[in-house]
């Protein structure tokens, strides 16, 4: 009787222990999980309920304590939390999608051939495109019109440099836009040669023909968001900060995201326009578990590769060319001054040593008492030695290694050897800052952030040049790279207590990677790939159709 009544007791002891466990969503386990946390320590296993992080551990532990609904045996593969993109331009990702590709050219000839093909497929009535730098053709100039002119002599066409600042347009579009050899340019160029347009048009006159530009429908809109969101949950991205948006397109976006038919995360910063500064400084920032709006994106200059960036001296392959802000140093400081008396951000581009001195010093003045407010240079490329000291964790580089592995061709030629060593200067921005955003600028490179981490890294491009790397003593480490598209990321965006790190109470948003990033050898890392990417618990992408 005695045994009878002890076998009862371990049973029912047995099942109280199962029954009391606690409940979760998704248990995965036998993984190597980069948690990012304080330790940068390393797990096999975590649990996920309602689309958060609940624990993370060992799988024995984790399969003791929880009942969950899936589990998910990862293999052994490595795990790390949801990669963040810093800086890029989402929407435009989707609208290019939309239009003539020209990434990748390899002369003029080509473009036209791409264009040709495309109006042949699509017979539109304004041709827009983008993707095309001079810098990457035998004849590293920029191009004219006059082919466009013959081959669509009623039909506008316009197509945007890589880099986003300048656009070649034929006559067609240059009319529709009423631009003629006289219309003034102010913040960029309108460039005229012996009395005529060529077509170029530089950072600000480019507004004209954008704006000439049919306005897409609601239809396009979506399909362009969702596109975007496709290509990037593919690569593990599940934040993207988005460089730049209109009210309209921001309000779209958080109507499909709380409809949900749109998953991503977007860190939106506000388009300096005084339309949506006037709607937006006034308020509280909107935040909702996908959307974000508290900051304001202002360009204090164009691109290196157009020779739009400022410089404080000229351009080493163009005597007395200085490249040129976009705005005042007084509208700039105004608007500093306006957007630091809301609780909004402000994140400005600057490429050239003489805008980000312009920044940085602006930023100093407002900030030194301000608390905690995180503004960001946004690319932070050239950097007078003397500068790099305004940088901290309340003025943040934010930078995109893949722009130092693209430019890497040209850029001495632009700044000199000198100036050079001031340029993508990454590791020495982190030692100053002690925190450091990587990102993209996608579609101006490619989306895959494993081209990010590459380049970080090695200081390379893929095919291995330079063999000794792009000034090496520039280089993050692996865990610098990760950190930087992860929790340093997060902190940028005021979003490191729910996103950036595999920590319990977190958003679970994670990706699995078919080869482990952290060991590899470096020339394999620009072919990875994402097995899975998950966001909230819920996968968005897997490899395995």
């Amino acid at each position: 009787m005695t045994k009878k009544i002890l076998f009862l007791l371990l049973t029912c002891g047995m099942f109280f222990a199962c029954d009391n466990k606690e409940e979760a969503d998704l248990l995965v386990i036998n993984a190597k999980v980069y948690t990012v946390d304080k330790e940068f320590s390393i797990a096999e296993a975590f649990a996920v309920k309602d689309g958060k992080f609940i624990a993370v551990g060992t799988a024995q532990e984790l399969q003791e304590k929880f009942n969950a609904a899936e589990v998910l045996d990862a293999g052994g593969k490595s795990v790390l939390p949801g990669l963040i993109d810093a800086h890029a331009h989402f929407y435009g990702l989707g609208t290019n999608m939309q239009a003539v590709d020209l990434t990748g050219t390899t002369s003029f000839k080509e473009v036209v051939n791409r264009i040709t093909e495309f109006q042949k497929e699509k017979n539109t009535d304004f041709v827009v495109g983008r993707g095309w730098d001079q810098n990457d053709w035998e004849v590293k100039e920029f191009p004219v019109k006059d082919t466009l002119d013959l081959l669509f002599p009623n039909t506008p066409v316009a197509i945007t440099r890589i880099d986003g600042h300048a656009i070649l347009a034929n006559q067609a579009a240059l009319d529709a836009a009423g631009i003629t050899a006289e219309t003034p340019a102010e913040g960029g160029e309108i460039e005229v040669k012996d009395g005529k347009l060529t077509g170029i048009l530089i950072d600000n006159p480019m507004a004209l023909v954008e704006n000439a530009v049919p306005k897409t429908s609601i239809q396009d809109q979506v399909a362009a968001l969702q596109d975007a969101q496709k290509e990037v949950f593919q690569y593990g991205l599940t934040t993207v900060n988005d460089a730049g948006l209109d009210r309209e397109t921001i309000e779209l976006i958080d109507s499909l995201q709380q409809a949900g038919a749109l998953d991503v995360r977007i860190y939106a910063m506000i388009s300096n326009t005084k339309e949506n500064l006037d709607y937006y400084l006034p308020k509280q920032p909107l935040k909702t578990d996908k959307l974000n709006v508290r900051s304001v994106k202002f360009y204090a200059d164009g691109a290196l590769g157009s020779r739009g960036a400022a410089l404080k001296e000229s351009y080493s392959d163009k005597h007395d060319h200085y490249g040129a802000l976009l705005s005042s140093v007084a509208d700039f400081k105004a608007t500093a001054a306006r957007i630091a008396n809301s609780p909004y951000q402000m994140n400005t581009h600057a490429i050239g040593d003489s805008a980000n001195v312009v920044v940085l010093r602006t930023y100093d003045s407002l900030l030194a008492e301000a608390g905690d407010r995180r503004w960001k240079v946004e690319h932070s490329q050239v950097i007078a030695p003397e500068d790099v000291r305004y940088f901290s964790k309340n003025i943040i580089p934010s930078v995109q290694p893949t722009h130092a592995t693209s430019d890497m061709y040209w850029a001495q030629q632009r700044l000199g050897a000198e100036r050079e060593k001031g340029a993508y200067a990454y590791k020495k921005l982190l030692e100053e800052a002690g925190i450091i955003a990587l990102g993209t600028d996608f579609p101006v490179e490619k989306v895959s952030p494993f081209l990010t981490f590459y380049a970080a890294i090695s200081r390379k491009d893929v095919e291995n040049y330079p063999a000794e790397g792009y000034y090496m003593e520039q280089a993050l480490s692996r865990e610098e790279a990760l950190k930087g598209m992860t929790i340093w990321a997060a902190y940028s965006n005021f979003e490191e207590q729910e996103k950036g790190s595999i920590e319990a109470g977190k958003f679970a948003d994670f990706v699995i990677l078919d080869k482990n990033i952290m060991e590899i050898p470096e020339t394999e890392i620009p072919n990875l790939k994402a097995n899975a990417t998950y966001l909230g618990g819920k996968r968005v992408y897997s490899s395995v159709k």
